[in-house]
C-alpha cells in the first residue's frame, strides 16, 4: 500500500467510525466536521514527515557510499598512505614504473594479506625494479640480499665478529661468555630486516633460484615467524614485519611450500605499446616515433628462436639512449646492426646478426 492508498483508507475508516458515533449518539454533526479536518492535517504533517526522512536517508546512504569508496573495500592502509590497485599504479607510473593492472593487483594482494610477493619472469624484465619502486612510494628503506650458489645462513642472517670478539678477550681480560652479546653481531640482511624499528622496511630477496634448496628451507623457518634464534644469545623476535618480495629466474623451480607461503606474479617481456611508454620515461629526449620503432625492434628479436639469449628491457633502454645521444631519427636495419653491442650479450647471437642478409630478422622498421 503507497502513501496515498494509506490516507485514503484511513479517512474512509475515521468518517465511518465518526458516522457510527453520530448514530449511537457518542457525536453530534456538528463535531465530525472539525476531526475530519484536524485528520487532514495530521495526514499532511505525516506526509511531511516521510518526505524528510526520505532525503536524509538518501543522503546518509550518500556519505556511506563516499566513505566505502575511499577506506572500504579495495583499499588498504600502509606507511600512513591509502592504497589500492590503481592508486598503486598510479604511485608507480609516477616512479618511472609502468605499472599494469595484473602487477598493481599482485603488489595490492601481497599487502593486504601481509605476504610476500613472488615475482618470476625472464631476467631484465623489471622484477627487481618492483621492490625499488614499492619502497620509494612507501618511504621504506630497501633491505636486499643477493642470492648466489653456497650463500648460508651466516652471509644471509648474522656471523660473529670473531676479530672484535679476540681483541675484547686480550684487551679486557674477559671470560669468552662475556663476547656473546649484541655488540659482537655482524648484521646481515635478514636479520637487519628483523631489527627494523618503525617504518616496516621492503626486504628484496633477489634471484632466489640462484640459492641453493636448502637455504630456501631456512629462509621459510625465519619468514615463518620472524624470529631468529642464535644458540649463544637468545632469540629475537620482529620489531615489525617487512614487506618481502622474493624473485626467481627461474633458473631452478622453487618448492611449492615456498609458493603456497607467497601471492604469485609472472612478468613476461611488454606488449610494442608498454615498451614504447617504458622507453618514453626511462629516456628523457627520445622521440615518440623512435620509441615505438626500438619496441618494434625488441619484439621481433624476441620472436627470433635462433637466438640464445632474448634482449631485455634493460638492453632496448641501452639502445634507445645511445640513438638519443646520438640524435638518430628512425630506426633502420643499418642502425641496429650499429648498435648491436647495446642490444645482444652473447657472441653467438651477434655474429649470426652480423651475417649478411641476417640483420633483416628486424622486419617492418
Amino acid at each position: 500500500m503507497d502513501g496515498r492508498d494509506y490516507e485514503e483508507a484511513y479517512l474512509d475508516n475515521l468518517k465511518r467510525e465518526a458516522y457510527f458515533d453520530v448514530v449511537t449518539g457518542l457525536l453530534k454533526w456538528d463535531e465530525v466536521s472539525p476531526i475530519l479536518v484536524g485528520a487532514e492535517e495530521y495526514l499532511r504533517l505525516r506526509r511531511q514527515g516521510l518526505d524528510l526522512l526520505k532525503k536524509w536517508s538518501q543522503r546518509w546512504r550518500g556519505v556511506v557510499g563516499l566513505k566505502r569508496r575511499l577506506t572500504g573495500r579495495g583499499m588498504l592502509m600502509v606507511n600512513d598512505k591509502q592504497l589500492s590497485s590503481e592508486k598503486i599504479s598510479e604511485e608507480f607510473a609516477a616512479l618511472d614504473y609502468i605499472c599494469d593492472e595484473e602487477i598493481a593487483e599482485a603488489v595490492y594482494f601481497s599487502l593486504l594479506l601481509k605476504k610476500p610477493l613472488l615475482i618470476e619472469g625472464e631476467p631484465g624484465v623489471g622484477k627487481t625494479e618492483i621492490a625499488k619502486v614499492l619502497a620509494a612510494m612507501l618511504g621504506s628503506e630497501l633491505i636486499r640480499l643477493q642470492c648466489y650458489e653456497g650463500l648460508d645462513e651466516s652471509k644471509a642472517l648474522y656471523e660473529w665478529n670473531y676479530q672484535k670478539q679476540l681483541l675484547f678477550i686480550q684487551g679486557q681480560g674477559k671470560a669468552v661468555e662475556d663476547v656473546f652479546g649484541e655488540e659482537f653481531l655482524m648484521v646481515r640482511p635478514l636479520m637487519k630486516a628483523i631489527l627494523a624499528e618503525g617504518t616496516p622496511p621492503v626486504l628484496l630477496i633477489d634471484e632466489i633460484d640462484k640459492a641453493d634448496e636448502e637455504f630456501e628451507a631456512f629462509l621459510l623457518e625465519v619468514l615463518s615467524d620472524f624470529q631468529i634464534s642464535i644458540p649463544e644469545f637468545g632469540t629475537i623476535k620482529a620489531r615489525t614485519i617487512p614487506l618481502i618480495v622474493v624473485t626467481n629466474n627461474d633458473v631452478r623451480e622453487l618448492t611449492d611450500a615456498l609458493k603456497r607461503r607467497c601471492i604469485y606474479l609472472y612478468i613476461d617481456y611488454p606488449s610494442i605499446e608498454k615498451e614504447r611508454d617504458i622507453l618514453l620515461k626511462k629516456v628523457p629526449g627520445i622521440k615518440p616515433a623512435v620509441a615505438l620503432q626500438i619496441a618494434q625492434a625488441m619484439n621481433n628479436l624476441r620472436s627470433k628462436p635462433d637466438l640464445l639469449k632474448k634482449p631485455s628491457i634493460a638492453e632496448g633502454i641501452d639502445f634507445a639512449r645511445a640513438a638519443t645521444l646520438e640524435g638518430i631519427d628512425g630506426i633502420s636495419d643499418e642502425v641496429v646492426k650499429r648498435f648491436l653491442p647495446t642490444l645482444l650479450k652473447n657472441k653467438d647471437d651477434i655474429a649470426m646478426m652480423r651475417k649478411g642478409g641476417q640483420i633483416t630478422w628486424l622486419g617492418g622498421i
